[in-house]
């Protein structure tokens, strides 16, 4: 006679390769270990620059490996302590192997961060100020198709050139697309998705598509409208790791107990 069948509901228990769960656990762990390691050795910097050779490499800028598509480097000057993450395009010219003269075309400042995936199309000069950060996906280019023959198609027709500036201490949101001719000031928002062109005011947010003025300063009213948020309170010097460890395991009330101001002793 046969086995009786299972209870409905009742699963029959899967027998374990025990051998062939730990070769995958290992294989996993060289795979990422050696990832790892072409990560580090792939990644450009001032001392080793590879096959790249930049018109300026700063100490401490890396570029992240995998790098997307970068040419015309003798032409692309970047500052020290700059982030290029992974897949960034960074071009000089509109296509490698040219004589673009004795000056920079495009040129980041010191302490400079271009997220994941962001593209710096520079055919005419790209300028990117000082302390600039960059979400991911953002595409700044200096160049545009142009459509003014209607029998021509796009694609085979002379591009426009416009230079662009982003002034330092910018902060620009993912998927921005800064087009050719903007002229951006310094400490400006753009926001996520932005698409800008023309001139951006200092101290300003910018947003939309096409990007407009959203939110300024001003040095006498402050920002308008005004934020909705308290400006966040920076860390007070002197405070240690091991403090905010500490004040992090207190309890809500505690911590709003010392945060109120001690009573005024009546003289």
């Amino acid at each position: 006679m046969g086995t009786a069948p299972a209870e409905y509901g009742e699963r029959v228990p899967e027998r374990k390769n025990t051998f062939s769960s730990w070769r995958r656990r290992l294989a996993q762990r060289a795979v990422h270990a050696g990832w790892a390691w072409v990560q580090r050795t792939g990644s450009v910097t001032a001392e080793n620059p590879g096959r790249f050779r930049f018109g300026a490499l700063g100490t401490g800028t890396r570029l992240a490996f995998p790098l997307g598509t970068v040419f015309g480097e003798p032409w692309i000057h970047l500052g020290s302590h700059c982030i290029v993450g992974e897949q960034v395009t960074l071009t000089a010219g509109l296509m490698p192997d040219l004589d673009l003269g004795p000056d920079p075309i495009l040129r980041l400042g010191d302490g400079v961060v271009l997220g994941r995936g962001s593209h710096v199309i520079a055919d005419t000069t790209v300028t990117i100020g000082s302390d600039c950060y960059f979400g991911p996906y953002v595409y700044v280019t200096s160049t545009n198709h142009s459509y003014d023959d209607p029998h021509e198609p796009i694609g085979k027709q002379w591009p426009r050139m416009e230079p662009v500036r982003i002034g330092s201490g910018c902060w620009i949101g993912t998927g921005a697309v800064i087009l050719p001719g903007a002229r951006i000031g310094r400490n400006v928002v753009v926001a996520a998705g932005a698409v800008v062109r023309g001139v951006v005011p200092d101290h300003s947010v910018v947003a939309g598509a096409p990007a407009r003025v959203v939110r300024s300063w001003d040095p006498v009213t402050g920002w308008q409208p005004p934020l909705r948020t308290p400006a966040p309170v920076p860390i007070p010097d002197g405070v240690t790791p091991e403090q905010l460890l500490a004040l992090a395991e207190l309890g809500e009330d505690t911590v709003n107990a010392l945060a109120e101001p001690a009573p005024k002793s009546e003289s």
